[in-house]
């Protein structure tokens, strides 16, 4: 593919009190239209362009290509908060933090890919990793990849290659354009409907080497955020949207118990010691959870602005947060589900919407329970049993 098939892109507001409204604004549409997205099963284009507005899908270009980078507790407070409106909308925000991923590529490709300005969406359907066919000058790419996360509204998508000698083994992510492949739409789940992860299809679609970059790999860039654990961020921004989803549920409980009266006339459910008691420990769950989550990446990112080297006990940590806070972030939906009682079992009920998508971060490969092992045997001074961990 080339770069010049991207379109006009929309840019964000300046930096200040116009790109605040304009996240406000976001958040406003959102509560207004998140049945919409649930229904249709994706995060239309639209709106994908008023988070640009908002500053997230520049918020890991390089500043050297007129991005604005944030720092990764500020970019996943941002998706936290989309989160606890919709998490499966937070699921789509969050890859705006992925074009860390393109440092990796030759500084010529990601000129081209930032000439039309910084705010890139971008969505991968990266495995199952398929063969190519090595020609002079790229590959010729068909296959079927599953779970690309946003891509109905992405200006460019990744599809996953087998890596070979050119690769030292490694597994390629290969750039195309929306236009060169087909979205087959097969995302028919119970949670996260509206991050619309269909699969990508693509038959002999030619890729320049140039528009090829191993995930994780070696960056041409050196900027503070191209320093901090690439694939540590990639499990970090998933685990965050878990977080802002339990935020959600709470809030509607707290709200719930408050009330004078419940439904059936009699005291209010607040009043009841279970009530009471069940939402202040799942309010000091998921605080606890969410201070180590920020705390140690406040900690790696510190180091990595400064250039300091970062240890494979301070990536486990990462990777141990992300997991933590995805767990425990789940376990507090499912308690405030429990407090609420029967009638949270109804669909059209607040409490589904985050039931649902809370479930489904914790079921990640990079957050399932066995993350916990890994990280554990890191610590320890092991080897973590896990490829690309930590």
């Amino acid at each position: 593919m080339t770069t010049d098939s991207v379109m006009q892109r929309v840019a964000a507001e300046p930096a200040g009190p116009a790109r605040a409204a304009a996240f406000e604004h976001a958040l406003d549409v959102l509560r207004s239209r998140r049945d919409e997205f649930n229904e249709q099963r994706f995060v239309p284009s639209e709106f994908i362009g008023l988070l640009k507005r908002a500053g997230m899908y520049r918020a890991s270009t390089p500043a050297m290509f007129g991005g604005e980078p944030m720092d990764p507790s500020s970019f996943m407070r941002m998706v936290e908060r989309v989160s606890a409106i919709d998490p499966a909308t937070g699921w789509v925000s969050s890859f705006g933090s992925s074009l860390v991923y393109f440092a990796a590529l030759p500084l010529e490709t990601q000129q081209r890919i930032y000439a039309a300005g910084p705010d890139v969406a971008y969505a991968g359907g990266l495995f199952p990793m398929q063969k190519a066919e090595r020609v002079s000058g790229g590959y010729i790419c068909s296959g079927t990849w599953q779970f690309a996360s946003g891509c109905r509204g992405a200006d460019l998508l990744g599809i996953g290659l087998m890596g070979g000698p050119e690769s030292n083994g490694m597994p390629l992510t290969a750039l195309v354009s929306p236009e060169e492949v087909d979205i087959v739409e097969n995302w028919d789940v119970a949670g996260m409907k509206a991050t619309g992860s269909h699969a990508i299809r693509a038959d002999r679609v030619f890729v320049p080497e140039d528009m090829t970059f191993t995930r994780g790999g070696t960056p041409q860039i050196d900027e503070p955020l191209t320093r901090y654990p690439v694939l540590a961020y990639a499990a970090q921004v998933l685990a965050v949207v878990t977080l802002g989803a339990a935020r959600g549920a709470l809030d509607h409980v707290a709200e719930v118990g408050a009330s004078k009266t419940s439904i059936t006339g009699g005291a209010a459910k607040g009043n009841r010691p279970a009530y009471k008691a069940g939402l202040a420990r799942a309010e000091a769950e998921l605080r606890s959870a969410r201070a180590f989550f920020y705390d140690i990446t406040d900690e790696v990112w510190a180091k990595a602005t400064l250039g300091e080297p970062i240890l494979d006990e301070e990536r486990a940590l990462l990777r141990l947060g992300a997991t933590h806070a995805a767990h425990v972030g789940r376990t507090v939906v499912l308690n405030a589900f429990d407090l609420a009682g029967t009638g949270a079992i109804y669909e059209n009920h607040p409490l589904q919407r985050y039931l649902r998508d809370a479930l489904v971060p914790a079921q990640h490969a990079m957050l399932q329970t066995g993350t916990y092992e890994a990280a554990g045997a890191v610590l320890l001074g092991m080897d973590a049993g896990i490829p690309s961990f930590p």
